[in-house]
């Protein structure tokens, strides 16, 4: 039997290697650059463990958005008109979505909602019209929207009571998420979806999340150059050489290997999918979380580098970069990559430094240089290994 043709052939992307990200992808992520430094902002000014919740539930539902929104883009042409326009549409949600994120557990948690809900829904359908008539991925797109109905309507429910119930509620909505992600989205009659038929560009997500992770260290410069122009001093430009390699740190640890992952998840086939799904979907927004704790620890360093570090300090500084290479140890994992054991060895000696900073009452400089190090170790370590490899294998082969 013949499979039906596309009803929209023209906004399905060809598949010919890695598709590159086009410009209203770029617009779409400048939204994301506010919305990170919101969420830096709301973390620095609700450092305690409540507010360290809220801030992650928050980056939670912002992930969900914009990586829907790039799964969309794998698979339709955002130079096409139609495509084009839904993703401008979403822009403004997004937006929408970043200027009530400082409030969204005050008195704008309905518009947090609202905005999510109708961004969720509203792309969703889009694309399922869009995609109808490509085998597989149209079923899949069926199946996806009724869950995705069903954890917006209850994120309306979240933004219409008070706290905690709102909290629950919200982290409900991540949580079905990924229950459905997981499993396929199934639908009683419908069944569920497979990631190998999703035809996945793995090459194009790799490229998309990259962009992501350079909009989280984004606003670690930012933080960086805005807070030295008000300590132009010895101690205010040694703490900002400090924060300035910190970043660099972890951007090397990240896009040491990024264009070997993207040839090598472009390359993967039906594995692609499931992958991307791991490494893309549950995988790097503990990453982004990692960076934009560290860009709250860059801020205190840069205010009072001298200062005794207080258990607030090092859990910023310190936890910010365990988060995030713990995140890519789990991401080198799964896609075969060496240098997990160190970066595992790594998150635990920052953790395990965190009580004795705060019992000898480090200054906050000297944390954020122990935590320099750390990282520092495991680019030498990465650089070491792979130059053994190369000698005595040749270069190891990701994803086999």
């Amino acid at each position: 039997m013949t499979e039906p043709a596309p009803a929209h052939p023209q906004l399905l992307r060809p598949r010919r290697g890695v598709e590159r990200t086009t410009s209203t992808e770029l617009f779409f992520d400048l939204v994301y650059v506010f919305t990170i430094t919101q969420l830096s902002h709301y973390l620095s000014g609700n450092l305690d463990w409540p507010g360290v919740g809220r801030t992650a539930v928050l980056l939670g539902m912002v992930w969900l958005v914009w990586i829907y929104t790039v799964w969309m883009g794998n698979w339709l042409r955002p130079d096409r008109a139609p495509v084009r326009t839904t993703l401008l549409v979403v822009t403004l949600g997004s937006l929408l979505l970043a200027a009530a994120l400082p409030t969204a557990f005050g008195g704008d948690g309905l518009l947090f909602a609202g905005a999510y809900a109708a961004v969720q829904i509203g792309r969703t359908v889009f694309a399922m019209w869009a995609i109808r008539g490509q085998p597989y991925v149209s079923d899949s797109f069926r199946q996806c929207l009724v869950w995705i109905a069903g954890t917006g309507l209850l994120a309306l429910v979240g933004g219409l009571v008070g706290t905690p119930a709102r909290e629950v509620i919200w982290i409900g909505v991540i949580a079905v998420d990924a229950l459905g992600l997981a499993t396929g989205f199934p639908v009683p009659g419908l069944g569920r979806s497979t990631p190998e038929r999703w035809k996945v560009e793995g090459g194009h997500l790799a490229e998309r999340c990259q962009a992501f992770v350079l909009i989280a260290l984004g606003e670690s410069i930012l933080v960086t150059g805005g807070t030295l122009t008000q300590h132009l001093d010895r101690s205010g430009i040694f703490a900002f050489l400090l924060a300035f390699a910190g970043s660099v740190a972890l951007w090397w640890v990240y896009f040491d290997r990024a264009d070997t992952v993207m040839r090598a998840l472009a390359e993967a086939g039906e594995r692609a999918g499931r992958l991307s799904r791991l490494v893309f979907n549950y995988l790097h927004p503990v990453m982004v979380g990692g960076i934009v704790v560290t860009a709250v620890g860059d801020e205190r360093l840069l205010h009072a580098p001298g200062h005794a570090v207080g258990w607030a300090d090092a859990l910023v500084v310190l936890g910010g970069p365990a988060l995030f290479l713990a995140g890519h140890a789990a991401y080198q994992l799964v896609l075969g990559f060496a240098g997990v054991a160190g970066r595992v060895t790594a998150t635990l000696l920052l953790l395990a430094l965190t009580p004795g900073a705060v019992a000898l009452g480090a200054p906050v400089a000297v944390t954020a240089g122990a935590a320099l190090l750390v990282t520092a170790a495991v680019i030498v370590a990465d650089r070491v290994s792979d130059r053994r490899v190369s000698q005595s294998r040749g270069p190891r082969s990701p994803l086999r």
